[in-house]
Order: structure tokens, then sequence, then C-alpha cells
């Protein structure tokens, strides 16, 4: 049973015989996906919110040390992305069958245990990230009032403002956009948030590199200085957070596959996966060292934790203002990337389970003015709702920025983006035990599982200690 991202019609319900032409090797309609349309999908998932938090993650590693893990991530995210496209197809990369989810080809190289395994890490890490974006978005939302307070009553006052009203109404936006059916109708607003990611980090560096040239704030190569800016297991923490932080702005993995079974079959998908892969992580390692850099050349070991909400930029006030909503806009469209894997996870599994029924099947044709004709599915309406009331709930009981980032990132980092991708092509490629390919490869497998580790034993520390003086449902200042 393939979990598809979506459900169409089987082949055999086309009878006019112009339709059959349009559909791809699997019986489904043609994908029309380019190298284009998978980097911009990429980018989208990739540049979020995680850059925000470069300037204070190298602010706690420094400039050795966090242009090592920046670099060391990049590579690694690029290089096992690598591996996953050949995995898309099996057994060949090229004539294979396909598989439609990264649970598909899991099962498809692995199978067993891991494929439980896999769809526990894959379906946690999506969830936790759309909760992240939700925390995210009404941060943004927040400091574009706050801005104004400030630029109207002063820099002293406290502009104390609720995020709970902003996140229900990015609630409010995902309930109706959750009703798109499937990835395959989502390029237009990857397109839009990839612009909006490009607009938003522009203007942060533009800011950074402003200060930078106004004054001299305090950096070193090691960071946050020991018994200056804070005590020696406060810099351990905060490193390995810092070290989770950086994950998470690379994970993108999990939704790998399902952007690859959007391209079009000619090239081979694995060649044009592997060129959107290169130039999805390229330009936004560029823009992460920059970012980065920049942001804590800006306001070194200092640096907070979201650099255009944390108000390390009050003034010109409309162009933070422009940045945050641009933040806002692309995390709207970023949250829509990572739900609808889950999204067709569950609802593929409900119809096979419930064939017959007609709430889970059943579809109502609606005329819609300036769009046609639009299906309405009851079952796909009520559920994708509660989806995302859920994580907008939790969002609110748990708005931490930084820790949660640094926690999902270290949970999934290893599992999906090197231990499956690693073992899937050692199966594929039969590469024989022991030989110079398979010990490195696994070297590189024990050495990410180490550093994950390390980042999520600072986030959980920083998760709890947030929790002792947290008060849910609380204006925070």
């Amino acid at each position: 049973m393939q979990h598809s991202m979506f459900i169409e019609p089987a082949p055999e319900t086309f009878e006019n015989g112009e339709v059959r032409k349009n559909l791809d090797d699997d019986g489904r309609p043609e994908r029309t996906g380019t190298v284009f349309t998978a980097s911009a999908h990429i980018i989208t998932a990739v540049i979020g919110s995680g850059v925000l938090s470069l300037a204070w993650a190298m602010a706690q590693l420094g400039w050795v040390m966090g242009m090592a893990v920046l670099s060391a991530f990049s590579f690694i995210t690029y290089f096992t992305s690598t591996l996953l496209a050949d995995c898309y197809r099996s057994p060949d990369p090229v004539t294979g069958r396909r598989n439609y989810t990264y649970m598909d080809v899991v099962r498809a190289h692995l199978g067993g245990i891991k494929v439980q395994l896999c769809g526990l890490a894959q379906y946690a890490n999506l969830v936790g990230v759309t909760i992240g974006y939700t925390i995210t978005a009404s941060i943004s939302m927040v400091a574009v009032k706050r801005s104004n307070c400030f630029h109207k009553h002063g820099h002293q006052d406290k502009c104390a403002i609720s995020s709970y009203r902003f996140m229900i109404i990015f609630a409010a936006i995902q309930i109706v956009l959750s009703q798109i059916p499937n990835f395959h109708k989502l390029s237009w607003l990857s397109i839009l948030a990839a612009v909006m990611s490009f607009a938003y980090s522009t203007i942060g560096l533009g800011l950074s590199l402003a200060k930078v040239t106004g004054g001299h704030a305090r950096t070193s190569l090691t960071g946050a200085t020991v018994g200056v800016d804070v005590s020696g297991a406060e810099k351990v923490w905060k490193c390995f957070q810092a070290i989770g932080d950086i994950a998470f702005a690379y994970a993108f993995s999990t939704v790998l596959i399902e952007i690859q079974d959007t391209l079009k079959s000619h090239p081979p998908e694995n060649k044009v996966m592997k060129k959107a892969s290169l130039a999805g992580i390229s330009t936004t390692t560029l823009f992460y060292v920059l970012c980065g850099c920049l942001g804590y050349a800006a306001f070194g070991n200092k640096a907070p934790g979201n650099f255009l909400t944390g108000f390390g930029f009050y003034e010109p006030f409309w162009l933070i203002d422009f940045a945050n909503i641009c933040i806002a806009i692309h995390l709207i469209g970023a949250y829509q990337v990572f739900c609808q894997p889950i999204f067709g996870f569950v609802e593929s599994r409900c119809h096979a389970r419930w064939p017959e029924s007609k709430f889970i099947t059943g579809e109502l044709a609606l005329n819609i003015p300036f769009y046609g004709a639009y299906c309405i599915n009851f079952f796909r309406l009520v559920w994708r709702t509660v989806y995302v009331i859920v994580t907008a709930v939790v969002a609110m009981i748990f708005p931490f920025f930084n820790d949660f980032l640094g926690l999902i990132g270290a949970a999934s980092f290893y599992p999906l983006t090197v231990y499956f991708p690693i073992e899937m092509y050692i199966a594929q490629a039969k590469i024989p035990k022991f030989s110079f390919t398979w010990v490195w490869l696994k070297i590189l497998n024990w050495t990410c599982l180490v550093v994950s580790l390390m980042a999520a034993a600072g986030s959980i520390q920083g998760l709890a200690k947030d929790l002792k003086t947290y008060k849910p449902f609380q204006t925070q200042n």
C-alpha cells in the first residue's frame, strides 16, 4: 500500500483517450515540476525561521566554531540529499518504481521496524516544525506592533503585547490554505514564500551592515566569554543549543521526497533533484553565512535570539515592520510545505481503511467565483481544521523560540538527514561491509549522532529553565 501525498482517481476512470496521454508512468496526472519550482520549494522549506537565530548561534560559538558548524551542516545536508534523491525510485534510481513519501522510500530499501521509526521521526518533526512556525509567525506579527509602539512612545516603554491573538489569526489563515488539496497545487505559494524569505533576509543583512559601519560590537573567535557574558556551564549548554539551532536551519529532508515527486519524468528526477538541492542549499548557505556573520558583527556577544524581533533594531521602524510582515507571509507558505505530507499520510490511510465511507471519500463540487469548480471533501475539511487548531493551542502553551527550534533540529537532523539516507544508500548500492566507503559513511553517521545528542541536551536544558518562570496564557514582556 503506497501512502501517497494525495488521492487521485485510478487511471481506468479516465475514459477520454486524450486524458490518458497526460498521465505519468504510474497512472497519475502528469507531473510538471522543474529545477526552478523544486528549488523554490527547497528554499521555502529551508530558509525559515532558522535564519533569524543564526546571529545568536554565532555569538555562542564564535567566529571559528560558528563558521565550521555552518559549513559542516551545509555539506552534510547537501551530501545526504543527493543520496536521498537516488532513492526516490527503487531498485534503480532512474527506471525503478516511484516511492511517494519518505516512509515509502525507507520501506522499499530497508523495510522492517525502520519504516515505523522513520514515520515516527518524520511526522513528529513535521508537527514540531508547524508548531515552531506558528510561534515564529506570531512573534513577527507582535514585533510589528511593538516596533510601532517603540516609535511612538520611545525605546524605554515596555510595549508588552500578547502574541495569542496573532497565533489565532495565523491559524485562521492556515485553516483556509489547508484546503489546498495537495503539494502539486502549492508551487505559487512556495514561490511567493521564497521571494519573502529573500526580502526579510536582505533587510536583516542591510540593517546589520549599517549597524556594523556605525559602531563596533564586541565579538571574539570563541564567542560569548566565560565570566563576562556567561558562566562556564551556561557556555556549554548554549553552545549545544546553538548547534541545534543551526541543525534546524538546514532541516528539509523530511519533505525532499515529496518535492521530488512533483518533478517531470524527463530528465530523470534524481538528476534534476540534485541540481535543485545544490541550488537551494548553496543559496541558503550564502544567506546563512551573511546573516550569521553580519548579525554577529552587528550585535557581538549580546546578539538577540531573533535578530529582527528581539529588538536589536528600532529604526527605520517601517522597514523593520515590512521585514516582519515578509517573515509572516513566508511562514504562512512554509507551514503548508511542511503540513501537506502529514495531511497526505493521514488521508491516504483513512481512504484505505474506510473506502466505503462517504464522509471520508465523498466530494461535493462547488463553483467558486474567479476560481472555478472546487471539490470539498468533508473529512479533509474537518481533519485539517482540527490539526491547525491543535498546533496553534500547543504553540500558545509553549511559545519559546530558540529552545523549541534547537530541540526540533536536534531530534530530526540525525535520523532523517543523516541515518536513513546513508543506510538506504548502502543498501541500494550494495556497499560491502568494512570497505573504505562503508567505514567513512559509518563514521559520519556516528559523529552526527553524538552532535545531535549534544544539541538536544542543550535545548532541553534551555526549555526546562524557561518553564521554571513561565506562566501559560499570560502576556510576556
